[in-house]
Order: structure tokens, then C-alpha cells, then sequence
């Protein structure tokens, strides 16, 4: 039997303040267990199975980052829309690294599609991505620039891989101020 207090939300919070203290592939649910102070059993009637936390957990962080994206970039507009976004995605991924290493897990489509916080990440983005004039099929394209330009600095940063002595800041505004040129003068079709 779980432990009284037990929930799916305090278990999913645990896991990924455990996420953020040993990284989210060292999550299990035995050290979640261990932390709660109960057998591995008791934790099936809250998750089916590792998977299914993991997904929650990618869920839980997406939810938090969007909500400081959101805030970061609330009236603002262009440039300084996209500078407030990429500097919220950035303090979140380094104050965060596990709960920032679940969001980038593959999650079923249905779930993209049932969840509002994954919902609101398209709406802000593709927001923000409207104000430079791009539509579909260049706002996903767009997307995909910055997701992947974002994640791969935020990735070589927080593991050390930019060993010259220039400040990381620095090099981050720069490349922020070169996205902001690229959306600007976007290839049309």
C-alpha cells in the first residue's frame, strides 16, 4: 500500500527535482522509491511504469518553462520578443537540467495534442514567430531553427564544451542578434 500523502503529482515533482540533482536518464523508479521511503511497488499505483513518469515529468517541465517564457516575453514584440524568449529558454535549461533534458524526449502525438502546456508552447512560439511575417510552411521551419539552435547551445554549455575564454553571454546575445537577422530577412519561397 503507498504511503498516505502519495500522489501522482508529488511522486512526478519528485522525479524531477531528482532529475535536476542526478540528471533525467538516472532517474528510475527504485531511487524514486528510496527517496519516498517506500517499496518500488507502492509507486505502479501512481505510474504504470518508467516511461510514463518520464513523459510526466517532460510534461511538468515543459509546462514550467512555457510559463517563463510566457512571462519573459508578454508585450514585447520582434527582436525583443525573441531575445526574452531565448534568454527564459536559457536560464530555465541551466537552472534546470534534468527537468530541461525530460522536455526534450519524444512524446506521443496524442499527448502533444491532449496537453495545454504543450499547446501554449505552440501558441507563444509561433506568436512570436508571426511578428517577423512568416507563415507555414516557414514557421515551422523557423521553429526547428530555434529549437535546434537553442538546445545546442544550451547543450555544449551546461556539459563545458565551449572552452575558449570569450564569454558564453556574450556568444549567446550574438547568436540571438544573428537569429533575429535570419528571421528578418527570411527566404520566400
Amino acid at each position: 500500500m503507498a504511503r498516505a500523502g502519495l500522489t501522482v503529482d508529488r511522486v512526478v515533482e519528485a522525479a524531477a527535482d531528482l532529475a535536476d540533482e542526478v540528471g533525467f536518464e538516472n532517474v528510475t523508479l527504485s531511487a524514486l522509491a528510496r527517496h519516498f521511503g517506500v517499496k518500488d511497488a507502492s509507486l505502479y499505483s501512481h505510474v504504470r511504469n518508467l516511461r510514463e513518469l518520464r513523459v510526466r515529468v517532460a510534461l511538468l517541465a515543459g509546462g514550467e518553462m512555457i510559463d517563463r517564457i510566457a512571462e519573459a516575453v508578454a508585450g514585447r514584440a520582434g527582436k525583443d520578443a525573441l531575445t526574452a524568449f531565448a534568454g527564459a529558454y536559457r536560464e530555465y535549461a541551466l537552472a534546470h537540467p534534468g527537468r530541461y533534458a525530460a522536455t526534450q524526449i519524444p512524446v506521443d502525438q496524442d499527448l502533444v495534442t491532449d496537453s495545454p502546456a504543450l499547446r501554449r508552447t505552440a501558441e507563444i512560439t509561433y506568436g512570436m514567430l508571426r511578428a517577423y511575417g512568416l507563415d507555414e510552411p516557414d514557421l515551422t521551419d523557423a521553429v526547428r531553427l530555434l529549437r535546434s539552435t537553442f538546445h545546442g547551445y544550451c547543450h555544449l554549455e551546461s556539459s563545458g564544451a565551449f572552452g575558449h575564454p570569450r564569454d558564453v553571454r556574450a556568444s549567446w546575445d550574438r547568436a540571438v542578434e544573428a537569429l533575429h537577422v535570419a528571421l528578418e530577412h527570411w527566404p520566400r519561397a
